[in-house]
C-alpha cells in the first residue's frame, strides 16, 4: 500500500473497483458462497482474473445488525495449488481489485504460481462493497463551499522548521474554525446514507471478513496465508494476533508499529511515521548532486547535496512569499512539498521530479513573484497546481483509521496545530505540516468501530512470519518493523532492504524476491534477523547513479 494521507499527491491513486454487475449478485444469498465470473473490464483488464461478491455480517457479534457484501477478485494458481494467498495493498481505502489487476503477475511470480491470489475491496472501499465509499458531501459544490477559505483546500503555508511568527499566527488563527468544521464534518458524514455504516468499517471486522473468506475457500481450519504492505501490515498484525492459530505464511512489508493505532492518539504518532522521511529526501538531493546536470537539472556542475537542497528550499521560500502576498496563487509551498513527498515513495519518480516537475515549478513560481512571464504557460496548462476536485471526495481513509483509533476526548484543533509546529522543528521539517491528512480527523471523528483490537501483539503463532522493511522509508520507518519483530520474538524473521522508498516494492531487489519465494513456496526463512538485501545494481534513480552510490555518499557525510 502506499500509506494513509488523504490527498491525491500521497495516495497511490489506484482506481476504486467495480466488479460483477449488481444483477449478478441478486441470486447469491449464501453467506459463505462465491460465484466467480467476469469482472468489469473498465476496472480489471486481465482476463485471467475473476470476480465475485462475498456476503458478510456488519457486526460479527450481533447478526441482527444486518449484512453487507465485499467485492473480491481472484487470480487462479497456475501450478500445484497450495491454497489461497490474500493480499492487501494498503491505504487504508485502496482498492484490492485494482491492485490485483496491476500486480497479479508480480505476486504470482513470487509464489511460483502455487496459490490462488485473492484481493478485495474491504469495508469502506469502493462503489460495490457494502459498506463501501464513505460519502460526507452530496456534491462537489457543497464540498468546496463548506471548506472555502480554509487550509483544507489550500494546505498549510510554512518554510524551514516552522519558526516564522507570521506563519504560526496564520495557522493558529484557523484553529477555531477548523475545530468547528471538523466537528461539523463528522455530523455530515453521519447524516449521509453511508453514515449508518461508520461503526462497521474497522480493521477488526476486515480481519474477520478475511477469515470467513478463507473458511469458504480453503476450509474452516486451514492456515491463512497473507501478504500486506503499509496499512496492510496493520491488518496483518491484527490478524496474526486475533487468530494466531490460523497463521500460515504471512509477509508484512512496510510495517506500522501496531501499538500506535491501538494505544496512541493519532495526531501524536503521525510525526513518528515520518521519522525517516527527511532522510529519504537527503538521498534524493544526494543522488541529484552525484548525477550532475546531465541526469538532474536541479544540479549544476560541481554542486554538492547541500547546494541542491538550497535550490529546492529557495523555491519553496519564493512560493511561500508569493502566497503570503496573494492567497489565490496557483502554486504554493504546500504544493511543492506535496510533490516532493509523493516522489519520496518511489525512487523511480526522482528523476522525473527533478527534470520535469521542478523546472515547471520554477517557471510557475517565478511568474507568481513577477520575475518571469514564462511560468504563465505552465500555470495555464495546470501544472504544479493543487487541483480542484472534480468529483466529491470520499472519506474512506479517515473513516477506517479513526474507527480503529483511540478516542481520548478533549483535544482541540489548537492542540493539533501546536503539535504540528513543534514536530516540524524536531522531526520532519518538510513534511510534518502536510494537510489534510487522515490522522488529523480522528480527535473529531464521531464514532469508533464496534470492535477494536487493542492487543496484545505478542501472541504465539502457528507459523513463523516474514517481516520486511527498507532501511529508509518515508512513511513506515524501519523502527516499526523492528518493534513488531521484537514483540513476536521467535515467531518473526526480519529482512531489511538497504534502500529508499515506501516498502521494498519501492526499489527492485532480487535478494528480496528470492527470500519471499523461498518462504511462500518452501516455508524457508533466514536463520536470524541480520539479513540485509541490496537493491539491484542495474536500478538507477538518476542516470549513472545507483542506490549503492547514494548510500555510500550519505555514509561519508
Amino acid at each position: 500500500m502506499r500509506f494513509f494521507v488523504l490527498t491525491a499527491a500521497l495516495l497511490s491513486g489506484l482506481a476504486e473497483a467495480a466488479v460483477l454487475r449488481d444483477e449478478q449478485f441478486a441470486g447469491e444469498g449464501n453467506q459463505t458462497a462465491f460465484q466467480w465470473g467476469p469482472c468489469d473490464p473498465s476496472i480489471v483488464t486481465n482476463p485471467s482474473i475473476s470476480c465475485s461478491f462475498f456476503e458478510i455480517p456488519l457486526d460479527y457479534h450481533d447478526l441482527f445488525a444486518g449484512y453487507g457484501r465485499i467485492a473480491v477478485a481472484k487470480a487462479n494458481a497456475t501450478a500445484e495449488r497450495f491454497g489461497t494467498l490474500f493480499v492487501n495493498p494498503g491505504g487504508p481505502g485502496e482498492s484490492g481489485l485494482a491492485a490485483l489487476d496491476e500486480f497479479s503477475s508480480m505476486v504470482s511470480s513470487l509464489t511460483g504460481g502455487h496459490y490462488d491470489v485473492v484481493s478485495w475491496d474491504p469495508r469502506g472501499v469502493g462503489p460495490l462493497t457494502v459498506p463501501g465509499d464513505i460519502q460526507c458531501f452530496s456534491s462537489i459544490e457543497e464540498y468546496n463551499t463548506f471548506w472555502n477559505g480554509t487550509i483544507e483546500l489550500t494546505g498549510i503555508e510554512m518554510t524551514g522548521n516552522f519558526t516564522d511568527p507570521e506563519d504560526i499566527k496564520a495557522l493558529l488563527s484557523q484553529a477555531p474554525i477548523m475545530h468547528r468544521k471538523y466537528e461539523e464534518l463528522g455530523q455530515r458524514c453521519l447524516q449521509q446514507p453511508t453514515g449508518q455504516y461508520l461503526q462497521y468499517v474497522g480493521t477488526a471486522a476486515t480481519v474477520r471478513d478475511m477469515v470467513a473468506m478463507a473458511d469458504a475457500l480453503d476450509g474452516p481450519n486451514a492456515p491463512i496465508n497473507y501478504a500486506g504492505i503499509s496499512y496492510g501490515t496493520i491488518l496483518g498484525a491484527w490478524f496474526i494476533n486475533m487468530f494466531p492459530e490460523r497463521v500460515g505464511r504471512v509477509i508484512l512489508d512496510g510495517v506500522i508499529n501496531p501499538t500506535f493505532l491501538a494505544t496512541e492518539e493519532t495526531t501524536t504518532f503521525w510525526p513518528k511515521l515520518l521519522a525517516d522521511a527527511d532522510k529519504v529526501y537527503d538521498a534524493f538531493v544526494t543522488g541529484c548532486a552525484l548525477s550532475g546536470p546531465a541526469g538532474c537539472v536541479i544540479a549544476t556542475e560541481g554542486q554538492n547535496p547541500a547546494d541542491v537542497d538550497a535550490k529546492i528550499q529557495g523555491l519553496i521560500q519564493r512560493a511561500h512569499d508569493a502566497a503570503r502576498k496573494n492567497g489565490t496563487i496557483p502554486v504554493t509551498s504546500t504544493d511543492i512539498r506535496l510533490e516532493l513527498f509523493g516522489a519520496m515513495y518511489f525512487p523511480d519518480r526522482w528523476a522525473p521530479l527533478a527534470n520535469v516537475s521542478y523546472p515547471q515549478a520554477v517557471a510557475a513560481v517565478d511568474a507568481e513573484s513577477g520575475s518571469s512571464n514564462v511560468g504563465a504557460r505552465a500555470m495555464q496548462r495546470g501544472l504544479w497546481k493543487r487541483q480542484a476536485a472534480s468529483q466529491v471526495p470520499t472519506y474512506n481513509a479517515p473513516a477506517i483509521t479513526c474507527s480503529d483509533s483511540v478516542n481520548p476526548g478533549g483535544i482541540t484543533m489548537t492542540d493539533v496545530f501546536n503539535g504540528i509546529i513543534s514536530s516540524s522543528r524536531t522531526g520532519s521539517h518538510l513534511f510534518t505540516s502536510i494537510w489534510p491528512n487522515m490522522f488529523q480527523y480522528c480527535p473529531f471523528w464521531p464514532v469508533r468501530a464496534v470492535e477494536r483490537y487493542e492487543g496484545p501483539f505478542n501472541k504465539t503463532l502457528a507459523n513463523k512470519i516474514l517481516v520486511i522493511s527498507n532501511t529508509y522509508d518515508p512513511i513506515t520507518p524501519v523502527s516499526g518493523a523492528r518493534a513488531l519483530v521484537e514483540l513476536l520474538g521467535d515467531d518473526a524473521t526480519l529482512v531489511l532492504q538497504d534502500g529508499f522508498g515506501h516498502t521494498s516494492i519501492g526499489s527492485p531487489s532480487q535478494c528480496i524476491n528470492e527470500i519471499a519465494f523461498a518462504y511462500l513456496v518452501n516455508g524457508m526463512l533466514p536463520e536470524d534477523n541480520n539479513t540485509l538485501c541490496q537493491v539491484d545494481t542495474d536500478y538507477a534513480p538518476f542516470a549513472g547513479v545507483d542506490t549503492e552510490a547514494i548510500l555510500a555518499a550519505l555514509s561519508s557525510n
